[in-house]
């Protein structure tokens, strides 16, 4: 599908499904060369980068542990400003190396308030995987570990994101063309 149409949106197709897999495959690897020895706990930032950390956990070639945690920060195409959690952290990861999966940095709010808070738990590292980042978007100093893509400022959906809570299922990712 090269144009899909999502409530009042309209999206054309942006990043094709074998290009998101060749690029979440070479940094799982890279993740696997630096972690030779430990074993990481993955934490998947809910609900947008479940496909990406389900992807990546799949092509990890060693040992490692996956958990989940849910904020918000979103409200339709806009972010509101605050992050609020969800779901909350159940692993205890004292001592432990962290590596967050995050589908998108943007405005890099939510993840400077995920990566504050998990210091309070005294892990040994925390590290920040991203599929994509939109550097024009940042407003925080928020430089991820590992960086899929970099992408313009562009609203997107499929492959996890959505828009409105719909969009997550495709697994291509479309960027907005209109209203």
């Amino acid at each position: 599908m090269g144009k899909i149409k999502i409530l009042d949106k309209e999206f054309e197709k942006n990043i094709p499904f074998e290009h998101i897999q060749k690029v979440v495959k070479q940094m799982a690897e890279t993740i696997f060369n630096d972690y030779q020895g430990r074993e990481p706990l993955f934490l998947c930032v809910l609900n947008g980068a479940f496909m990406f950390a389900g992807d990546l956990f799949k092509c990890y070639p060693g040992n490692c542990e996956i958990s989940f945690i849910k904020l918000s920060s979103y409200d339709g195409t806009q972010t509101t400003g605050e992050v609020k959690t969800v779901i909350g952290l159940e692993e205890h990861i004292k001592g432990r190396n962290v590596i967050i999966l995050e589908d998108i940095v943007d405005s890099g709010l939510t993840v400077t308030h995920l990566v504050e808070d998990l210091s309070t738990y005294q892990p040994e590292s925390i590290r920040l995987a991203t599929l994509l980042l939109k550097p024009d978007a940042v407003q925080k100093e928020v430089r991820p570990d590992y960086i899929g893509m970099e992408i313009p400022n562009d609203f997107i959906v499929g492959y996890g994101l959505d828009y409105r809570g719909f969009g997550r299922n495709y697994k291509d990712i479309y960027k907005i063309t209109g209203s």
